[in-house]
């Protein structure tokens, strides 16, 4: 078999008890298929495999790593109407997210399969020998990246397909020459051991190792604690909440030999609105925003949950614009009902504090999961006293602090947690009255927007989807766009190795014709000794 157990939930395991289902939470109510939780020994037979396939996988050619990539992307197509209905039922999204989602991680799984295909990615650095040099002579040293192992990554509840399954961190290890291991996320299993399926299908028809991958199925957390724990896993990718990204990275951190935990967690995204541009036009920021805040129901980790600014007439038109604009919105369904109670209990939680003002909350009664949409306003200075102002609800929420000057402002950004987006709206060279608040801002974030939303994250090679602490556990990488593939690497280096047992990438003969960098230069070039 290529995958561990359970890849398409009971039918190929009958080893566990532990069966549970997944939710339609339009339709309010268990769709039918049942899955069973891998068990211990399921979990230890796929580590063990996948670190079988590493030794073989490791040294897989980038050509056909961009063979499997590319079938991955075509099996995932080839299962058409099936996915998207099966994706609708457990998420309660629309047909046209489903396939906007689908479109996203065939182009994910493409563009690290052109990547790895052209070879430069490596990095291959050569400083040649001196064997004259004064007072010592100098060795033949040679580096480049390799991968670092197997690698678990775990389904996020909001993108079943792009951060889930064979989303970006799957592309991104697979890329690299790792093994991975899927904790199947449990609110879409279904979509999850379809896509598996489809990685199966293409791991066999381009001859990949046994165990170069697999996916596990679980209601609750122990499966995922024993995959991070068990000793033959070396690297974890993590889409989700600050609790259980935070949990994962201690987790991994004891451990006798400690690993990385790259972990996307919470943000909200702060928004800065300049005097100008509220002056100037608030009506339209307002439309806007309003329709940011509640894209996707507010499930994005990149929702606007903070507007800021300074007291003005004109930014108190802009927050009633606001209000009215996003009561014009008919509410949508949230992913499942403990995500609609989680967004309850935060809204609650947040407009119970002194001094918080609701400015607008839907009061409109709607169906079951469907999320009512609210803004509440406080000032500044209470923002920074009330550190469970800070706190992140996922949903259409937003808060707008109105701060007494600049220098209030500048105060709030610096206080803010890490987030993974900041926003800048002014006019024309408004931002050059500014550069400390932007400054501030860029202190706090991982990518900065001019005059936009957050909400909508481009994948491509400039992009960075991370940030401070808690938006990520290391802002030095990205989870997004090609450079992703850095995280499941580490630097090598060969010296005085013998030319012919060098991998290709290192060779004097430059025999993949990659980019190398040679005494200082990049180059294609051969090494004429």
């Amino acid at each position: 078999m290529i995958t561990g157990k359970n890849y398409i939930g009971n039918q190929l395991s009958a080893k566990g008890n532990n069966t549970y289902q997944t939710f339609n939470p339009l339709q309010n109510e268990e769709n039918q298929t049942i899955f069973t939780e891998a068990t211990p020994d399921e979990i230890d037979e796929a580590v063990s495999l996948a670190s079988i396939a590493f030794k073989e996988y490791s040294k897989t050619s980038g050509a056909k790593k961009a063979a499997f990539l590319n079938a991955i992307a075509d099996e995932i197509l080839a299962l058409d109407e099936e996915l998207i209905q099966m994706y609708c039922q457990e998420t309660g999204l629309p047909e046209g997210r489903a396939k906007g989602e689908r479109g996203r991680t065939v182009g994910q799984l493409r563009s690290f399969a052109n990547l790895v295909a052209e070879g430069s990615w490596v990095e291959a650095t050569i400083d040649l020998a001196q064997p004259k040099r004064e007072p010592l002579p100098k060795s033949d040293i040679r580096k480049m990246l390799i991968p670092i192992g197997p690698v678990v990554v775990f389904g996020a509840s909001n993108f079943p397909l792009a951060y889930s399954t064979a989303g970006g961190d799957t592309a991104a290890a697979l890329a690299a020459g790792c093994p991975v291991l899927v904790k199947s996320h449990p609110m879409h299993a279904g979509t999850g051991s379809l896509v598996a399926s489809a990685i199966v299908k293409a791991a066999q028809k381009t001859g990949m190792p046994n165990g170069v991958f697999s996916n596990l199925n679980s209601n609750g957390i122990e499966v995922g604690q024993q995959l991070v724990s068990h000793p033959k896993v070396k690297a974890v990718g993590f889409t989700g909440s600050i609790k259980g990204g935070r949990a994962l990275y201690d987790l991994a951190a004891k451990r006798k030999e400690p690993i990385p935990v790259f972990a996307e967690m919470g943000s909200i995204n702060p928004v800065v609105i300049l005097p100008n541009a509220l002056e100037n036009r608030y009506q339209e920021i307002a439309k806007t925003y309003a329709n940011s805040i509640t894209l996707g129901t507010g499930q994005f980790c990149t929702n606007p949950g903070l507007l800021l600014g300074i007291k003005s007439i004109a930014f108190k038109s802009f927050i009633d614009n606001l209000s009215e604009e996003i009561l014009k919105i008919q509410p949508s369904c949230m992913l499942h009902p403990n995500i609609k109670n989680g967004y309850e209990v935060n809204k609650s939680k947040i407009i119970s504090q002194k001094n918080v003002s609701i400015v607008a909350n839907y009061d409109v009664e709607v169906s079951d999961n469907f999320a009512q949409q609210a803004i509440v306003t406080v000032d500044g200075a209470t923002f920074l006293e009330n550190p469970t102002l800070h706190l992140e609800v996922f949903g259409p929420f937003s808060m707008v602090v109105q701060c007494e000057n600049e220098a209030e402002l500048e105060n709030v950004i610096a206080h803010l947690e890490g987030q993974l987006t900041g926003t800048i709206i002014a006019d024309n060279q408004e931002i050059e009255d500014y550069k400390n608040i932007v400054s501030a801002l860029q202190n706090r974030v991982g990518r900065i927007i001019f005059n936009g939303v957050p909400t909508g994250v481009e994948v491509c090679e400039s992009m960075v989807h991370g940030g401070p602490y808690p938006a990520s556990t290391d802002s030095r990488f990205t989870a997004v766009g090609v450079n992703s593939i850095k995280r499941w690497v580490r630097p090598f280096s060969f010296q005085e190795w013998p030319n012919d047992s060098l991998p290709k990438e290192l060779q004097n003969e430059n025999p993949l014709g990659i980019i190398r960098k040679v005494d200082g230069i990049s180059t294609t070039e051969k090494i004429y000794l």
